[in-house]
């Protein structure tokens, strides 16, 4: 089968030139630059949605150093003939990404900037041969490139080579500056009062924007990504004729993620028409603007395991390529009366909350509106109707993959903030067979969690699970025993003595008790105690659930 997908290719050249499949995205660029009078513009978008391969693209598209021709034969842009004839590879482009200009401290972040302005002047070190350059610009470009400029050259980096630029083509800049909120995101994560690190990696990014785009006579148009509007009075302070376009526009709302039927004609490229249902319900449902998306991440990932293997099954490829601190962050705030809301998004409801797609990273904590606001512009929580405007909008969980990660960081944030003597006082409460006291700590460490699944059994069984895990003592889950598999054996080998759980789901409060007596008589009949031979002491415990309330009874064997 002639079909290749290029797992994390984002240089659009080598993506065409290897025959890797491409989803045409092209016509952004007709739609931009013929139908915008845009001179910045900004588009913001979760990871892994495909703007690094954008901007790519664009620069194999304008750049004068370039014949690009053979690359975009074929594809939408080159049905606007006399658009390409005036655009196609006429344009110096300075292309930069501030992607790897992160660290845990301002020091070794603003290094890494520095080198990453010294591999731009490296790439474009052919202009300094041209005897039209000032000598000064000369003088600057050579400390950048040797990463010895001072932080007044950093700042005025950008405009200092597209001036060369300009001086050498004899044309104006396009300007393309990828993730640059990057150095930003990771300063708001590590500053503190002592360290200053956020005001100062500010200082600088700030800098080198305003510089390269406010009254930028070397500049014929700039466009910017990254995963969250920064205030424009932040960052862009004094910007002239700034578009900027976030998950919540209709505009360019089709070009970033793919559309279903860009899916569906690449499942039937692929011969995996048949995957197409659950690769909707694990990578779709995001809504940007007025356009229903799937992650291209995702999308990739999974039709390339399917390519290897038919019967691959959906997983979360999404959760690795970044760390989602920022949901931990938001569980653990205790001034934010927000587990009401998690249990809803996590059990496939919506919530209302007002959002803004415009934010400094030094606020971004400083209110409950504007967590659900990241939230949504990382790609966390999406709208859920694209009709829907205005400030207020309802929120949902877009996917199974992102319900996954809800899920995985609300069991850490319980592991992490469970009452550990309450733990330890329920151990021994059911090593001494008190039923009663075991129903009510059960009962209370239910009710200081986040429940998900809508109260489904493998919920109650997973928390149980992890009350269990780490406290000293054999924990095994669903291992088979005697005929059947029960759902927690605690073994106490120095002692000699053992527990055995079985959990049921109750429909209805009433219930409780029977259902008991149901878990108690699944544990004899199937012999869940066959093979502890041995101990001495042998408690079997039935516990059934009713949303956040449990009831817990004894049945001792000896």
């Amino acid at each position: 089968m002639d079909f290749k997908l290029g797992i994390g290719k984002s240089d659009f050249a080598a993506l065409r030139e290897s025959g890797n499949y491409y989803v045409d995205k092209t016509e952004l660029i007709y739609e931009l630059v013929n139908n915008t009078g845009n001179e910045v513009t900004l588009f913001t978008r979760p990871r892994r949605f495909g703007k690094t391969l954008m901007m790519s693209m664009m620069e194999n598209f304008f750049n004068i150093r370039k014949d690009s021709e053979r690359l975009f034969e074929g594809l939408a842009i080159t049905e606007h003939a006399d658009f390409c004839k005036k655009w196609m590879n006429q344009y110096p482009i300075l292309f930069i990404s501030f992607k790897d200009a992160e660290s845990e401290t301002y020091d070794v972040a603003y290094a890494k900037l520095m080198t990453i302005i010294a591999d731009v002047c490296k790439s474009n070190s052919e202009i300094c041969n041209n005897n039209t350059i000032d000598k000064d610009d000369l003088e600057v470009f050579a400390r950048l490139k040797a990463q010895k400029g001072t932080e007044s050259d950093v700042q005025n980096s950008l405009k200092t080579i597209m001036r060369m630029m300009n001086a050498v083509y004899g044309q104006k800049v396009i300007l393309l500056i990828d993730e640059y909120d990057v150095p930003l995101a990771k300063a708001s994560e590590k500053d503190t009062a002592k360290n200053q690190y956020y005001s100062r990696m500010h200082d600088v990014i700030k800098g080198i924007m305003s510089t390269a785009l406010k009254d930028n006579e070397f500049l014929q148009f700039a466009v910017i990504t990254g995963c969250l509007r920064i205030a424009m009075e932040s960052i862009f302070t004094g910007t002239n004729n700034f578009a900027s376009y976030s998950v919540l526009d209709e505009r360019f709302s089709n070009y970033f993620g793919f559309l279903e039927n860009e899916v569906e004609t690449m499942l039937e490229a692929a011969d995996r028409k048949e995957a197409a249902k659950e690769i909707r319900e694990w990578y779709d449902g995001y809504v940007f603007g007025n356009s229903y998306v799937y992650c291209p991440w995702d999308v990739i990932n999974h039709i390339s395991a399917l390519i290897y293997k038919r019967t691959t099954r959906p997983k979360n490829y999404w959760k690795n390529t970044s760390h989602n601190g920022i949901l931990l962050t938001f569980v653990k705030r205790t001034d934010f009366d927000v587990a009401d809301k998690f249990e809803t998004l996590l059990n496939g409801g919506m919530i209302t909350q007002t959002i803004s797609d415009e934010l400094t990273y030094d606020t971004l904590h400083a209110s409950e509106d504007n967590l659900w606001s990241v939230l949504l512009m990382t790609g966390y929580i999406t709208k859920s109707v694209p009709e829907e405007d205005g400030d207020t909008v309802s929120l949902k969980i877009p996917n199974k993959e992102i319900s996954s990660i809800f899920e995985d960081t609300v069991v850490k944030y319980f592991n992490e903030t469970v009452n550990k003597d309450e733990i330890g006082e329920l151990i021994n409460t059911l090593w001494d067979g008190d039923e009663n006291r075991a129903t009510e700590i059960v009962s209370d460490l239910l009710w200081n969690t986040i429940s998900y699944n809508d109260y489904h059994e493998d919920y109650y069984h997973a928390f149980l699970a992890g009350v269990f895990v780490g406290r000293g003592y054999s924990v095994e889950s669903n291992k088979e025993k005697g005929l059947g598999r029960p759902d927690i054996l605690l073994k106490d080998r120095k002692n000699r003595r053992a527990i055995i759980i079985e959990a049921k789901k109750s429909d209805k409060k009433s219930d409780l008790n029977k259902d008991c007596d149901k878990a108690l008589k699944q544990i004899a009949d199937e012999m869940y105690a066959e093979g502890l031979n041995g101990y001495e002491q042998i408690y079997c415990y039935g516990v059934a659930f009713f949303q956040k309330q449990a009831k817990v009874k004894l049945l001792v064997l000896n």
